[in-house]
């Protein structure tokens, strides 16, 4: 078994790097922004080749971690392009939530309206409360002939079982800061840039400030020491938060994702 581990180690890297490259120039159909990235990642990279028991071990309860490499998700991204989605759901209702932490006011609109109509850049100047996008709310009895393609990280906390979130959200779009239970998040087209404090250590944020904002006026504002860990995933990258790991996002493209949530 150790000899399998080793193998899978130098093998694993190449074929991602490759994977990488081929994903990286397809958007899906949908649109690219100019939102930066950050200067520096500070959350670990790793590769599909640790086993499960060496992610209980460092990772499960204890830190934030990317996963490279880790599913075959090409089935699931084919069918997330802008073209196959509004095709096979554009009649549908989707519930759109408000852009705030605790996310009060949800809207009811057809998937297609949704896409053509609102899935807009982040205003910089406008509200968490005013800003509506598409994530969490899903209807599993009328997106489950999606879900059923995604195959979810392979990794699992004893105790607990895995539900899916489903979003689409455009540039510079995201979710202030927030806490909840452990989790994945995955994206299949765009980048999504990640901030993530301990659960010891409260970040300085309005509740109703929108990620952008928070990074445009904030951010700037903070001693080395106080910044948050960061980075940015891609697709075929999956981010591992804790328990109780306070977070915030921010979509650089319009990005399709989904997370899976552990309870």
């Amino acid at each position: 078994m150790a000899a399998a581990w080793r193998v899978l180690a130098i093998l694993l890297p190449l074929a991602w790097a490759r994977a990488r490259a081929r994903l990286a120039g397809d958007a899906g159909g949908w649109q690219t922004g100019d939102v930066p990235e950050e200067q520096r990642c500070t959350v670990l990279r790793t590769d599909g080749s640790m086993s499960p028991a060496l992610f209980l071990q460092r990772f499960a309860f204890s830190r934030p971690v990317i996963l490279r490499g880790v599913t075959d998700n090409s089935a699931f991204r084919a069918l997330c392009t802008r073209q196959k989605l509004l095709a096979a759901f554009g009649e549908r209702l989707v519930r759109l939530s408000t852009a705030n932490t605790y996310s009060y006011r949800k809207v009811d609109v057809p998937f297609q309206e949704y896409v053509e109509q609102l899935l807009k850049p982040q205003d910089p100047e406008a509200l968490g409360s005013d800003t509506l996008y598409f994530f969490g709310d899903n209807n599993f009895t009328e997106w489950g002939s999606l879900f059923q393609h995604y195959v979810p990280p392979p990794f699992r906390i004893p105790g607990t079982s895995g539900a899916y979130s489903f979003g689409i959200a455009g540039s510079g779009s995201g979710v202030p800061f927030h806490w909840h239970g452990p989790g994945y998040s995955e994206v299949i087209f765009g980048r999504k840039r990640w901030f993530l404090y301990p659960p010891d250590k409260t970040p300085h944020f309005h509740p109703n400030e929108t990620t952008l904002a928070w990074l445009q006026h904030t951010y700037p504002t903070l001693p080395p020491e106080e910044r948050p860990l960061e980075c940015t995933i891609r697709p075929g990258e999956v981010l591992y938060f804790p328990d109780r790991w306070w977070h915030a996002t921010l979509n650089l493209d319009t990005s399709v994702f989904i997370s899976t949530f552990l309870g």
